[in-house]
């Protein structure tokens, strides 16, 4: 019987010792070490592994050291939470358990994590940075509900109150071109209203300080170069205006020919015939098919018509410019007009102009 009771005791303790190794073939290790935001241990908190594929559900408490430790997580993935008093504090997803012996390790440290997530400090150059940027950006905010309270202003025929605003606005931001840009329009629409002659120049001479600063802070821009060009000529400062309109075409070839069309009317204003017309025929070379240049052309070539006897005799080329307007504009504005020039020269209406000939 003692011998039989001494081999069922070996056998039980073969199998006391062959169980946990036959069990830690299935299940792997985890531990770490948790810390809070001053750097400190955290004593007492729960880490909480829950296995994304099966939903298992491991807790594990913190000893005095901030440890935790476990030998019996079934592998997999896992969402790993740091929980204190009910509040979890930071988690890691999706951490692979793996087994083969080593610890599957995942440590808590909140100070680091907070370091990690905080913007990176400016130096002092960036911080002036920002504050320009954020002053830049009020700035511009401002300025748009300026102008947009000019503009409505305007439309309701409030001249004082738009140039006002617009002042304001200049003294807002002086360095915005466009702020000197519409200042000049509210000072040329206004100008435009006045009755005594006084006033009316005033204003044109206003409105071309304005667009000259407006210019000057961007230089080369062909539209303000137009609209200086317009103060210049109402406010009688004819030269000034050729030289704008001149430079507006030569920067802006593309709108060339409303910028010499625009010289051609204020020569035409002006009684500069022959100068009127050259500023017509660049603007037609511009644009073949701008049609009231060719009628306002033949307007001012009929102004050097010279009678013979009974009949009037324009010098040749405008009864062709006339035609030319009616081939484009048969029924335009100037329709009428053109074909009473054409009757006052004795010359005949001709549509063929810019029709191709019929194919036989």
């Amino acid at each position: 019987m003692k011998r039989i009771s001494t081999l069922l005791l070996a056998v039980t303790m073969v199998a006391a010792v062959l169980a946990p190794m036959a069990w830690s073939q299935d299940t792997a290790t985890v531990a770490g070490t948790c810390k809070d935001r001053e750097g400190k241990l955290i004593v007492g908190a729960t880490v909480q592994w829950v296995n994304q594929d099966t939903s298992t559900k491991y807790e594990l408490k913190t000893n005095n050291r901030g440890e935790y430790f476990s030998l019996g997580i079934q592998p997999g993935n896992y969402k790993v939470s740091l929980i204190q008093n009910g509040q979890v504090l930071f988690y890691v997803n999706g951490y692979h358990v793996m087994l083969g012996g080593q610890v599957n390790k995942v440590d808590f440290d909140l100070q680091k994590e907070a370091a990690q997530q905080a913007p990176p400090q400016m130096t002092e150059e960036q911080k002036a940075a920002q504050e320009k940027a954020a002053k830049e950006n009020a700035n511009i905010k401002q300025l748009n509900t300026m102008l947009a309270d000019s503009q409505t202003a305007l439309q309701a025929g409030n001249f004082d109150q738009a140039i006002n605003t617009l002042k304001q606005a200049t003294t807002v931001d002086p360095s915005k071109d466009l702020v000197w840009f519409k200042l000049g329009e509210a000072y040329r629409a206004a100008g435009g209203k006045q009755t005594d002659p006084a006033q009316k120049k005033q204003m044109f001479e206003d409105a071309i300080a304005a667009y000259e600063k407006a210019n000057q802070l961007k230089p080369n821009n062909a539209p303000y170069l137009n609209n200086i060009g317009d103060a210049y000529a109402k406010a009688g400062r004819t030269d000034d205006a050729v030289k704008a309109y001149t430079q507006a075409a030569q920067l802006d070839p593309t709108n060339a020919a409303q910028y010499w069309f625009n010289l051609g009317a204020v020569l035409t204003n002006t009684g500069k015939v022959d100068e009127a017309v050259q500023a017509f025929d660049k603007a037609i070379a511009a644009d073949p098919n701008k049609a009231d240049a060719y009628y306002w052309k033949g307007v001012n070539m009929l102004g050097k018509a010279k009678l013979e006897g009974n009949k009037m005799v324009a010098p040749e080329g405008t009864a062709d410019a006339f035609n030319k307007y009616l081939a484009l504009q048969p029924t335009g504005q100037f329709a009428e007009p053109a074909k009473q020039m054409l009757a006052s020269m004795g010359a005949t209406v001709e549509t063929s102009f810019g029709k191709q000939k019929k194919k036989k």
